[in-house]
C-alpha cells in the first residue's frame, strides 16, 4: 500500500462501540476533510488465549468469531476489489447488523451474522459477487488479519479492545477508543475529536476512564440513536451478538 491516510482506523465489525466510534470518525473526515484507511483488528485473535466461558458473558465466543468471519470477506473483498470499498463495506455490515429494530428471536438473529444468509444482501447492494460468501471459511486469510491486529495492538499495548485509531500515521499517536455511546454530529463532533487527539498527543498520557455508560444508542437494542434523553445510566451490556 502506497496512498497516506490521515486516519488508520482499526475495526471489527461486530463491536457496536467500534460501530458507534466509526460513525463519528467518518462525520470528523467528512468536515475536515480527512482520509480514512479501514484496516482491521480481529476481537476472536485479541482473546485467542482466553477461556470465553469463565471471563465473558454467554455468546461471546460466537460472537467474536462471526466477527472474524466477516474480517475474512472484507480482506477478500479488499484483495480482489480495492481498499476504497473498504469504508462501504463498514458501512453496510454495521447497518445490516447494528441499524435494524431489535430481532424478534434475538438467539437466530446471532446466530445468522457471519452467515452466507447475512452478507449475500450486503454484498448485492454494494454490487459483488456472490461468491465472495466462500471468504467467510477461508482460514487463510486469518494471516493476514492476525498480522494487521498485530499492528493495532502495536500502538497502544495489548490491554485494549476496539477500536483502535491511529491518527496522522506512521508518526501520530494511536489510541483505543473513544467508547462512546452516541454518534456526535456537526461541531460537537469536531470539539470531541479535537480533545481527544489532544490527550492523545500528550507523551505523558495513558489513560482517561469511567465505567458509568447509557445503553449505545443503536436500533437494535431498541434505542433511538436521535433522542435527546440519556438511555439508561450504568448499562452494564455487551455487544448486540452477546444479547
Amino acid at each position: 500500500m502506497t496512498e497516506r491516510h490521515d486516519i488508520h482506523f482499526y475495526w471489527d465489525p461486530i463491536c457496536p462501540f467500534a460501530w458507534l466510534t466509526s460513525r463519528w470518525v467518518t462525520e470528523v473526515a467528512r468536515q475536515r476533510d480527512y482520509s480514512v484507511d479501514w484496516r482491521f483488528i480481529s476481537l476472536r485473535i485479541v482473546n485467542a488465549d482466553v477461556d470465553y466461558a469463565a471471563e465473558f458473558p454467554p455468546d461471546y465466543e460466537a460472537g467474536h468469531t462471526a466477527g472474524l468471519r466477516l474480517l475474512r470477506l472484507a480482506a477478500c473483498v479488499r484483495a480482489e476489489h480495492g481498499r476504497a470499498l473498504m469504508g462501504e463495506l463498514y458501512t453496510a455490515l454495521g447497518e445490516s447488523i447494528f441499524d435494524i429494530d431489535p430481532p424478534a428471536d434475538t438467539a437466530a438473529h446471532r446466530r445468522r451474522l457471519g452467515t452466507p444468509d447475512h452478507v449475500l444482501p450486503v454484498l448485492e447492494r454494494l454490487g459483488l459477487p456472490a461468491d465472495l460468501v466462500s471468504a467467510l471459511d477461508d482460514t487463510s486469510l486469518d494471516a493476514e488479519i492476525t498480522a494487521e491486529t498485530e499492528e493495532a495492538l502495536s500502538l497502544t499495548g495489548r490491554d485494549v479492545g476496539t477500536p483502535i485509531i491511529h491518527f496522522g500515521p506512521p508518526d501520530g499517536p494511536g489510541f483505543f477508543g473513544p467508547v462512546i455511546s452516541r454518534v456526535p454530529r456537526g461541531d460537537d463532533a469536531l470539539r470531541l475529536w479535537d480533545h481527544v487527539v489532544g490527550l492523545a498527543t500528550f507523551p505523558g498520557f495513558a489513560e482517561l476512564k469511567r465505567s458509568l455508560r447509557e445503553m449505545p444508542r443503536l436500533r437494535v437494542l431498541g434505542v433511538d440513536p436521535d433522542a435527546d434523553e440519556v438511555a439508561e445510566q450504568d448499562w452494564q451490556g455487551g455487544h448486540v451478538a452477546a444479547r
